[in-house]
């Protein structure tokens, strides 16, 4: 029976998938549908899957909603489409149809409609984007200045000091060591403040507490502990958990996350042993992984190679936060959705410029165990992720490719600048070529999935 916790992690990751998919395939289609209706383009068919149908009804515009079986995709058919994914039309339907029908078809309607609806799909993949990071800030909040513990996290004691960590929830932080802490939305100067900070297991924290200003030991504020993971990572594949921190590398103790990445960028790809103290636990762990080589953005523009074991670290407390306002929210959900577009523009150039390695690029398979990793990391973990691939989702759909939209947007271009669509038969070339090129970077992708490390 020891392929039962593989098995089940399996149908997680997949059932992790499916709901990902579904969710992002969904709005995109039904930002077809909707503009399409307002347009005056009558939708017959808004089908979430393929293959065998399972439910269907009819709604009051005629519109036939149905759930498929195979939920790995979907498609809405308008009035006069040949077939599901638009790609052309039924010619002898359309011109036996009176003038008003003709123009609740997809060819039949003025080019704005067209183009519209067309657009619509990948504009309300943005637009789930945007909420989703919206509502996670919102949920969130911002954190509260001055600096203040929201709450203590598990870490394990500090053997051999002569006092141990005494910080509590609400305390407000003003300096830790005897540097001034300085506003947290300053990102420079609070690099520069964890770049000056003693190296010390116990610092001395300047607090107030209860209206009091008062000094109390606290635990170094960057400590080596593990608050996200990578999917797919070397530190994901070992087992390694949020909240694990890592006491010693190689029997060399440590207490800071920034001695864990010198010890990691040290090994030059060579394994490393890892201690791990995990809350709940009375016995430290062990594990053994080898960092792996990854490419990732650098804040002065393109990328570079580093390596890393997969994991992110934070400060040895939560901070306390002030509620966002929605307007707020709105803007920061906007500028997340921006960041993702302008990486991954930025991820494919530097990979068709072979300036990075291809193994950047993930199919399905990849995709799909990404989808089950921050499922099991919670539920913002894995909010964050479908917002994340419902904007990669949109722009994909935007490049410049026939059978997909913006292949068509190019075609409704040169339908404006010519005065006619292009001919069938030149239209029947292009989607076949544009086929041939999406299929065959889903193959490169997939090919990926299976031989990259």
């Amino acid at each position: 029976m020891n392929f039962l916790p593989e098995f089940g992690s399996t149908l997680y990751t997949l059932l992790a998938f499916v709901v990902a998919l579904s969710i992002i395939v969904a709005i995109h289609e039904y930002g077809h549908y909707i503009i399409g209706r307002v347009s005056g383009i009558k939708a017959e068919v808004f089908s979430l899957g393929f293959g065998p149908v399972l439910f269907s009804r009819v709604d009051r515009h005629g519109t036939r909603w149905q759930f498929a079986a195979l939920p790995f995709g979907g498609y809405v058919k308008f009035l006069g489409d040949a077939d599901a994914a638009s790609a052309g039309s039924d010619g002898e339907a359309i011109r036996a149809m009176s003038a008003q029908d003709r123009r609740a078809t997809m060819q039949g309607a003025p080019l704005w409609a067209r183009a519209a609806t067309v657009a619509a799909g990948p504009v309300f993949n943005f637009i789930l984007s945007t909420v989703l990071f919206a509502v996670l800030l919102f949920a969130r909040g911002d954190v509260a200045e001055p600096m203040a513990v929201g709450a203590m996290r598990p870490l394990p004691a500090v053997a051999g000091a002569a006092q141990q960590p005494d910080l509590r929830a609400g305390d407000e932080i003003r300096a830790i060591g005897g540097v001034a802490v300085p506003d947290f939305s300053d990102a420079t100067a609070m690099s520069q403040f964890g770049d000056t900070l003693p190296m010390a297991p116990v610092l001395d924290y300047a607090v107030t507490r209860e209206g009091r200003e008062i000094t109390v030991p606290g635990p170094y504020p960057y400590p080596p502990i593990i608050t996200q993971l990578s999917p797919n990572s070397a530190a994901y594949d070992i087992g390694l958990e949020k909240g694990d921190v890592i006491t010693a590398v190689d029997g060399t103790s440590i207490f800071s996350f920034e001695q864990l990445k010198n010890s990691v960028k040290a090994s030059s790809g060579a394994p490393l042993l890892l201690n791990v103290w995990r809350p709940g636990t009375d016995t430290a762990l062990e594990f053994a992984l080898t960092p792996r080589r990854v490419d990732e953005p650098d804040p002065a523009g393109g990328f570079r190679t580093e390596w890393r074991i997969g994991i992110a670290g934070g400060m040895a407390f939560e901070l306390a936060t002030t509620r966002v306002g929605v307007l707020d929210s709105i803007q920061g959900g906007l500028v997340q959705t921006w960041q993702v577009i302008v990486s991954s523009l930025s991820g494919l150039y530097h990979i068709a410029t072979g300036a990075i390695s291809s193994c950047n690029m993930t199919g399905p398979i990849g995709i799909a165990k990404t989808s089950g990793a921050m499922a099991s990391q919670g539920v913002v973990s894995f909010v964050w992720f479908v917002a994340a691939l419902s904007t990669g989702v949109g722009l994909l759909n935007l490049f410049p490719v026939p059978v997909l939209d913006g292949g068509h947007l190019v075609f409704h271009a040169y339908e404006a600048v010519a005065g006619r669509p292009p001919s069938d038969r030149a239209l029947r070339v292009l989607m076949f070529a544009g086929l041939t090129i999406v299929l065959g970077v889903m193959l490169f992708a997939l090919t990926n999935d299976v031989f990259c490390p």
